[in-house]
């Protein structure tokens, strides 16, 4: 057995891995890539892998970019912090679509899926779109947090952004008021709803009403002016200017 992994996120790859050994015992992990632009001169120039573990983000683009240049057959599992590409997903020859953090029990059930796709290659791609919707992630409505000695519930709706200052988690209302979560921001940012929040940068996730203005900047860039916020940098890169784009259209 052949795995290929794509993924930009060191860490995520060796978890995965890991959860993959008990598995693939006898498995060869030929290559671990992080761009699209890898992805595609790797396919260009080896041999077909068995399986594919791909995330979706990667750190130069959207991954379907390497299928639309690249024609595969290869099975892939995708593993993803987004739901919102589920359907795109299973249009590549996707066995599953795991949301992160992944779950072992889920990652075992995608794994059956692979095995029993060997034995029946035809998948029926409405059941695929069934279980995912039966499926479907359930996303944070509120958080706990702690105001003095108070402790109180906010509810997502109110949250006009999350942000990381100093390794510490921040959620910030659309009052202006800010609390001190628990949380990573990427634990944050897996808990609600990518149609709802989008994670600008390293230290903003913020939800669509936040955002005050937006301004084209260099090395087409964009910065963001968020409500209640004194941040006068705020900037998306490049890579994630068509994604953020796509996501005010939604």
């Amino acid at each position: 057995m052949r795995i290929l992994i794509i993924e930009d996120e060191r860490p995520a790859a060796n978890r995965l891995k890991k959860l993959l050994e008990p598995h693939f015992s006898e498995a060869e992990f030929i290559a671990e890539l992080d761009t699209v632009k890898k992805s595609i001169n790797w396919f260009q120039e080896n041999k077909p892998a068995d399986l594919i573990f791909c995330d979706i983000q990667l750190a130069d683009g959207i991954s379907f970019e390497i299928f639309e240049n690249i024609k595969l057959s290869t099975p892939i599992i995708f593993t993803t912090a987004y739901d919102q590409y589920a359907i795109k997903a299973f249009q590549v020859n996707a066995v599953d679509y795991l949301l992160k953090p992944i779950d072992p029990e889920e990652l075992k059930r995608a794994i059956s899926k692979f095995n029993l796709q060997q034995l029946t290659p035809a998948l029926d791609f409405s059941a695929l779109t069934s279980y995912l919707e039966q499926n479907k992630k359930n996303y944070k409505s509120r958080y706990l947090v702690r105001f003095g000695e108070k402790i109180q519930s906010i509810s997502t709706e109110d949250v006009s952004f999350f942000y990381s200052e100093e390794r510490v988690t921040f959620l910030q209302t659309f009052e202006g008021k800010k609390f001190v979560l628990d949380s990573t921001l990427e634990q944050v940012e897996s808990q609600v709803d990518p149609k709802q929040f989008f994670r600008i940068n390293r230290k903003y996730l913020c939800s669509y009403p936040s955002i005050s203005d937006i301004f084209t900047y260099s090395n087409s860039r964009l910065k963001i002016k968020l409500h209640h916020c004194q941040d006068d940098d705020i900037l998306i890169s490049r890579e994630k200017v068509s994604d953020f784009k796509n996501w005010l259209d939604g």
